[in-house]
């Protein structure tokens, strides 16, 4: 049964398992998971996800197991127990400059690498405030994955 969450003019589809939206990020809170074909220990492994803090997209439940997806869009089923709720994004844009303020003439604070994980705090409507390997900026968010465009976040 799929439950519809409405919010204005907009409906949400909510997981049949958590009542959570879907689709929703989280992050690999294991270094290693298997991905599987379908929701059981019995579904063939297609692959592993290796990095930890890694963001993806939850785009279906079935008791203990999540739908997933990555940035490239490879995805399948992994164990809930390997997920965290902790928000990760990956950097997109490479030499991505962190600013101290949510504004581009605000001065850098350092620059990241495309591929570089970053944890997600607060989120304006185009802003988001990341910290990565004990350094903290603000990055628009168009240049990241694992933030809805229209995510806003305290």
């Amino acid at each position: 049964m799929i439950s519809l969450f409405c919010t204005g003019s907009w409906a949400e589809e909510r997981g049949p398992v958590t009542n959570l939206p879907i689709p929703r990020f989280v992050s690999m809170k294991a270094g290693e998971a298997n991905v599987r074909r379908g929701p059981s220990l019995t579904h063939r492994i297609d692959w592993v996800f290796k990095r930890r803090d890694m963001p993806l997209e939850i785009t279906g439940e079935y008791g203990h197991w999540r739908r997933v997806r990555d940035r490239e869009g490879a995805g399948g089923w992994v164990h809930y127990a390997m997920l965290s709720g902790t928000r990760t994004v990956i950097v997109e844009q490479d030499l991505l400059a962190l600013r101290a303020r949510p504004d581009e003439r605000s001065p850098e604070t350092v620059r990241l690498e495309a591929g570089v994980i970053a944890r997600l705090g607060e989120c304006t409507e185009t802003w988001c405030r990341l910290s990565a390997e004990g350094y903290r900026g603000w990055a628009p968010k168009s240049a990241l994955w694992g933030v809805k465009p229209d995510e806003i976040r305290e």
